[in-house]
């Protein structure tokens, strides 16, 4: 392997903090990322070796404390699941889920989400692709951080087959806004709703989602459909 730096060529949408590992995920993180981690390399993976079998791909990006992913991946044992996260506590959280859990549709790479996507993911070769409450970086200087972004979703794009879907979902208005915006001028990409759309059966409606609503705060769906061939944005 290659000791050469790698070049990022993109802002970051996220900033490593020294957050606190509990025991738990400590023990799970040491114990399950051998078996359930995927490391990164700037090589496509083959999705069908990694689960042994040939199945429907997503891939979910950001999985915070893995509960959302977990649930999805336990709903539906007939497709396959991909899951990247940064965060340390996270992703021992989203192995205990897997191992605890006993799921066998469910894969995890720790690294930033721009990289896998753009190295690691084949042209056409997943079903849908899930963007759940992304980190809003609500203050006007550090929206360039925001992972929703026109160049990172024409990526995104490429990675569907035809008929698959891209979703978002954000608890920050003005963030749901730009994320419409920016995926109905992607001229690979249909909109499924008029504007924004109904949370889908597939997206567990997460604690603190449920808190937020009886408070009163909204969250935003947002569900792209890729086109069988490109279309003048609009």
């Amino acid at each position: 392997m290659s000791d050469a730096p790698i070049v990022r060529d993109h802002i970051r949408s996220f900033v490593l903090r020294q957050g606190r590992v509990s025991n738990a995920q400590q023990r799970y993180y040491e114990e399950g990322l051998p078996r359930w981690g995927i490391p990164y390399a700037a090589a496509p993976l083959d999705l069908a070796a990694v689960f042994g079998r040939t199945a429907p791909s997503f891939l979910e990006i950001g999985c915070g404390m893995g509960e959302t992913t977990a649930n999805i991946a336990a709903a539906h044992p007939g497709n396959d699941y991909l899951g990247i996260e940064v965060h340390t506590p996270g992703v021992g959280s989203l192995l205990k889920e897997i191992a605890t859990r006993g799921l066998t549709n469910l894969r995890v790479i720790q690294h930033d989400a721009v990289e896998v996507v753009r190295d690691m993911i084949p042209p056409a070769s997943l079903a849908g692709i899930h963007v759940y409450f992304p980190d809003p970086w609500p203050k006007k200087r550090h929206h360039k951080r925001r992972l929703i972004q026109p160049a990172f979703v024409h990526e995104l794009a490429l990675r569907l087959a035809p008929g698959g879907y891209l979703h978002c979902a954000t608890d920050w208005e003005e963030y749901a806004q730009q994320m419409l915006e920016v995926l109905c001028a992607e001229p690979l990409l249909r909109n499924t709703a008029k504007g924004f759309a109904e949370r889908p059966a597939w997206r567990p409606q997460t604690k603190f989602e449920t808190r937020g609503l009886c408070l009163g705060h909204g969250v935003w769906d947002v569900l792209f459909t890729r086109r069988e061939t490109a279309s003048p944005a609009g």
